[in-house]
């Protein structure tokens, strides 16, 4: 038997570039190693866009998209629908039960997000988002989720969570999941700034055309220091040097040196890495076309992959309710 993998995306906007050397390129890697559950989070979206449900609803068959477009095989994982999985929102109510608030507040990850999002007061879904990833893992009785660095305190609260479960009603019903670690490497924005953002607008998307990769990345910043091709450059400091490095690999340890001494322009150095990011996305976009072209298809895939995990949700939701002495009849 095959461990079991849970992953996968608030829905808040489609996916770019940044997703894609951060987690989606990963993930197709794992789909033959591992039995693995994709999760379309449209219910945690709302912790952030709950204003918003049309945003919404418009980016659930985009985001499919983007994970087939980008090599997921639906016939060698299962992507499936938060929200018409209700056992999530009934395991959430559970765990909430016995979670307290300051174990929440203490969340580094939310402390973050939260000051970056410049929320005075959180709301009550986005404190107890946690929880909710707590039940997403292990509804469905996942024991690996692959994380960066920066979500390690949601695995290990989930951790906590599910040991205190176990312990509250004399069971081993629930599994513990395990981080799956690996070096994400983040993809700085185009316009400088510490990361590719949805929310920046400083981001390729995985469905831009080969002329929009172009105007983006001729926009993009570089190197402020040089005005002249021939100018002494710092590569470590410019976006397009970080994109060789994820989409040109073979190549990024000469534009390091040639960056260094002078010898290629911005110019050069952004027609190459063009080149190179379209070169990435051409199968993707053949892929894209598809299933677009096929929407049925798309939707069938979707509905028989939130049906799979509506089974393995009830079967797992009988052993909580059993365990909780909470099967009256």
């Amino acid at each position: 038997m095959k461990e079991r993998i849970l992953t996968g995306d608030r829905i808040t906007g489609k996916l770019h570039l940044g997703h894609y050397v951060g987690s989606l390129k990963n993930r197709v890697e794992l789909q033959d190693q591992y039995e693995t559950y994709l999760l379309l989070a449209d219910v945690q979206a709302l912790t952030t866009h709950f204003d918003k449900p049309d945003l919404i609803q418009q980016n659930l068959r985009q985001v499919a998209l983007d994970y087939l477009s980008a090599g997921i095989d639906p016939d060698r994982a299962t992507i499936f629908v938060q929200s018409l999985i209700p056992e999530i929102a009934e395991l959430t109510v559970y765990f909430s039960m016995f979670v307290t608030v300051n174990s929440l507040r203490h969340n580094p990850t939310i402390k973050a997000e939260a000051k970056e999002r410049k929320f005075d007061d959180m709301y009550y879904g986005f404190l107890g988002y946690p929880v909710s990833q707590t039940a997403d893992i292990t509804f469905c009785k996942a024991t690996l989720v692959p994380v960066g660095e920066d979500q390690l305190p949601h695995i290990e609260q989930s951790r906590k969570i599910v040991r205190r479960f176990n312990q509250l009603y004399h069971t081993n019903v629930l599994l513990e999941p395990k981080p799956l670690v690996g070096e994400i490497p983040r993809l700085i924005g185009l316009d400088g700034n510490q990361k590719m953002s949805k929310s920046l607008d400083n981001a390729i998307h995985l469905d831009s055309t080969p002329d929009e990769v172009s105007e983006k990345i001729k926009r993009a910043k570089t190197d402020p220091s040089r005005i002249h091709a021939t100018d002494i450059g710092h590569p470590d400091i410019c976006p397009i040097y970080a994109y060789h490095q994820a989409f040109r690999k073979e190549e990024s340890d000469e534009i390091y040196e040639s960056c260094k001494k002078g010898q290629i322009g911005c110019k050069e150095c952004k027609r190459r890495i063009i080149n190179g990011i379209n070169d990435m996305l051409d199968p993707m976009r053949d892929r894209r076309i598809t299933y677009e072209n096929n929407p049925k298809r798309l939707d069938e895939i979707l509905m028989s992959g939130t049906q799979k995990t509506r089974l393995l949700a009830k079967e797992t939701m009988q052993e909580v309710r059993e365990a909780m002495s909470m099967n009256y009849f």
